[in-house]
């Protein structure tokens, strides 16, 4: 359950975490980084230190003994170091977010980077005076959520799924994206854009969002976000207060949202994938061309492949070129396909002046000149 990221994939990774970043931006997020390290007295405190109430922690001791938690979320800390930051109500409202990497002691890792023991995790927290005053951002971080998705190539397919809201709230919102890998099972209203998680589909809930049970079209899904209200709960088991206009002490009003960055990798192979390989969004794929240089023991067709990708790097393409020469044509264009880089552009003795050109996601290559491919990656 736990993974390496090599060259390629790391670039993918930066290219998700870039685009939630300006999200986040966005709508007045602060980037920090926390500790991994967790202490064991501060989660007591909110009772979810116990095993019987997390199951899916990592623990250990430090050399003196003292128990320490390896972090699978991070409110706790994040709202204690808060009490140093948030006095008045003049503090607040407060935005922060973080890309972590947590630790959960899954019962069993699944489908890859999909459900793993250790992954990066977009969290972001808000803090703010009042329930009106985090009604207004909980709903603007919906609307960044679904431009990530947008951005990422899954927008059409990726859903606000009403979810199980536990011990602090009705429902929680999730974020799924319907996929054969995922093990969820949403019901989808796909013309009122409702879809509620099969956990709390009740006649109750139906009647409550004004839809009907055939209306709903069943499909399997995973979640890659989910956004959650804690109201003052964690602020009066953490202490964390604020004096507002009257001189009156009050708790902090708390909002969680999550964002799977890694399991968002693995959902976009899952999606877009294909017999022969991955195909990335153009917004996320680790090169925007792979140049395919053949038969580069011929003088002329070696320096014009290394004219092409001197000029695309020089318009700020991203480029990975193939200038192997001890590899078959069949094998550069395997090896291309299995990557998935938006486009493959083929230089040899057969294309002449020209390239052959072909999108990952198309079946058909066609000819063109230089000057073409220049204008089209503009």
């Amino acid at each position: 359950g736990v993974y390496a990221y090599l060259p390629l994939g790391l670039k993918v990774l930066e290219k998700i975490k870039q685009i939630v970043r300006e999200e986040m931006d966005d709508v007045g997020g602060h980037e920090i980084i926390m500790t991994a390290l967790q202490r064991k007295e501060l989660w007591e405190k909110t009772d979810r230190w116990n095993d019987e109430k997390v199951d899916v922690w990592f623990k250990s001791q430090l050399k003196n003994g003292t128990e320490v938690g390896f972090g699978w979320s991070h409110e706790e800390p994040i709202s204690d170091m808060m009490k140093n930051y948030i006095n008045s109500y003049k503090d607040l409202p407060v935005y922060v977010y973080q890309f972590q990497t947590k630790l959960r002691n899954e019962l069993r890792a699944k489908s890859g980077i999909m459900r793993g023991r250790e992954f990066v995790m977009k969290d972001m927290y808000s803090y703010t005076t009042s329930e009106e005053e985090h009604k207004k951002f909980y709903d603007s971080t919906i609307e960044a959520y679904l431009n990530v998705f947008r951005r990422v190539g899954l927008g059409d397919v990726t859903f606000l799924t009403f979810a199980s809201g536990g011990a602090f709230t009705q429902f929680s919102h999730e974020f799924q994206t319907i996929t054969d890998a995922g093990e969820d099972i949403v019901y989808l209203h796909r013309e009122k854009k409702i879809a509620i998680n099969e956990e709390v589909l009740t006649d109750e809930v139906m009647n409550q969002l004004g839809v009907k049970r055939e209306e709903l079209e069943q499909v399997k899904t995973a979640e890659v976000g989910n956004i959650f209200s804690f109201g003052a709960t964690k602020s009066n088991q953490l202490d964390l207060n604020y004096v507002d206009e009257n001189n009156e002490s009050k708790p902090v009003i708390l909002g969680s949202y999550g964002i799977g960055i890694t399991r968002l990798m693995g959902v976009l192979v899952e999606r877009f994938a294909d017999e022969k390989g991955i195909i990335w969004p153009e917004a996320v794929a680790p090169f925007k061309v792979h140049l395919v240089g053949l038969n580069l023991e011929d003088e002329i067709v070696k320096n014009k492949a290394e004219a092409i990708y001197q000029v695309l790097n020089k318009m700020g393409v991203e480029v990975l070129f193939d200038d192997r020469t001890d590899a078959m044509a069949g094998e550069k264009f395997a090896d291309s396909d299995l990557i998935g880089i938006p486009y493959r552009v083929v230089v040899s003795k057969r294309t002449g002046e020209g390239v052959e050109l072909k999108k990952r996601n198309e079946k058909e290559s066609k000819n063109i000149s230089v000057e073409e491919l220049v204008d089209l990656l503009k």
